[in-house]
């Protein structure tokens, strides 16, 4: 069997920094790995519009945004193909028959659904207030097993709040080949190995970062701007004085430095912790957490130095994405190419779910098996 990825992103805004630990530098690694077969990147439209159904300018205006992310973050089209999901046809005509197979309370029962109902205001303690859900969000997580099984992928790299979808598909899967024959892959889950990647919180130190929340650091950010952000960063309400002990748990800083920090950072930006009073030295983040923990230094040192470490992540990508700006029919030829790719293989998988349901009546011998069949049973 080939070894096959899926997966993607929602085309609401520009991609953040929770994007590129939680999954983004992860696909980039996998492509470059040579493990895989087939990578398949996808701009979710059609999922962004469930919600988004009354401002579709937003999200089209996105698809271009966050193409460009990802390309200036690593992706590569002659790699990885990079596809816009509404432009697959395929991917509705199998979220269709998949609804047959997942009932309402199943889909209640979702977790992440109703974190995303929560976040969206859809109370379940206001039953009008449910009442008034759009049925294409409430059933996305249908739509997300369509875009894993249409491409057959074995292997969906995601963060640990989309666990509950996956295994949403890998129910329907069971049930499809239970009821119709084996036909669908049934995919593992990759969540990201760096346990600070696997939900990234916000800059005012809420459990997840998030666009509406305004609490983004942008891939996109110019350095000037990752500044104020990391200058405003929740750190430890506790720790008043510099003189005071920190804690380390809860504060968003160091969860940052635990997702991106690199050993060689200490050597580069040694600098940071160098002040009028202090002067540390420093070859370790463990050694940064141990002097925070007993006290006599500062929140201000440790964000001078975060800001250096982001930005040394950052530059490259805001660099390929300045050059992206100024060739935007490549990006779109990129699209237009990777959704042809895209459907085509989608449209093999349909073949093969409609076989499977017997529904595929106009096939190359079916039509003739299938007028014989009637026949004999009309002449009698």
């Amino acid at each position: 069997m080939e070894k096959i990825i899926l997966t993607g992103d929602r085309p609401t805004g520009r991609l953040h920094i929770g994007h590129y630990v939680g999954s983004l530098r992860r696909r980039v690694e996998l492509q470059n790995s040579g493990e895989y077969d087939k990578i398949f990147i996808m701009i979710a439209d059609a999922q962004a519009l469930t919600d988004n159904a009354d401002n579709p300018e937003k999200v089209r205006q996105n698809i271009l945004e966050v193409a460009m992310d990802y390309i200036s973050a690593g992706l590569d089209p002659e790699k990885s193909v990079l596809f816009i999901q509404s432009q697959v046809s395929e991917l509705t005509e199998l979220t269709f028959f998949y609804q047959n197979l997942v009932t309402v309370q199943r889909l209640q029962r979702n977790p992440t659904v109703k974190q995303e109902m929560q976040l969206r205001g859809y109370s379940d303690d206001n039953a009008d207030n449910k009442a008034g859900i759009p049925v294409g969000f409430f059933c996305y997580p249908i739509s997300q097993a369509s875009d894993i099984t249409a491409f057959k992928a074995t292997v969906v790299p995601v963060g640990e709040d989309q666990e509950p979808m996956l295994e949403q598909t890998r129910e329907i899967v069971r049930k499809f080949n239970s009821t119709y024959g084996e036909t669908l892959v049934e995919p593992d889950i990759m969540l990201p190995d760096n346990a600070a990647c696997m939900r990234l919180p916000g800059t005012d130190g809420k459990a997840k970062m998030s666009k509406s929340l305004g609490n983004c650091i942008y891939l996109s950010d110019p350095a000037d701007v990752v500044w104020e952000k990391v200058k405003g960063m929740y750190t430890d309400p506790q720790h008043l004085q510099v003189s005071d002990p920190g804690h380390i748990e809860g504060n968003t800083v160091f969860t940052y430095l635990d997702a991106f920090c690199k050993p060689e950072h200490f050597e580069l930006f040694r600098d940071a912790f160098i002040g009028k009073k202090v002067s540390f030295t420093f070859n370790s983040l463990d050694e940064v957490k141990d002097q925070y923990r007993a006290g006599g230094l500062g929140d201000m040192m440790i964000k001078k130095f975060l800001n250096s470490v982001l930005n040394d992540t950052l530059e490259p990508i805001r660099q390929r994405r300045h050059a992206l700006e100024q060739n935007i029919p490549y990006v779109y030829e990129v699209l237009r190419k990777g959704s042809e790719v895209a459907r085509a293989a989608a449209a093999e998988t349909l073949a093969d779910v409609k076989k499977a349901m017997k529904i595929n009546y106009f096939d190359p011998g079916v039509l003739d098996e299938l007028i014989k069949e009637q026949s004999e049973k009309y002449s009698k």
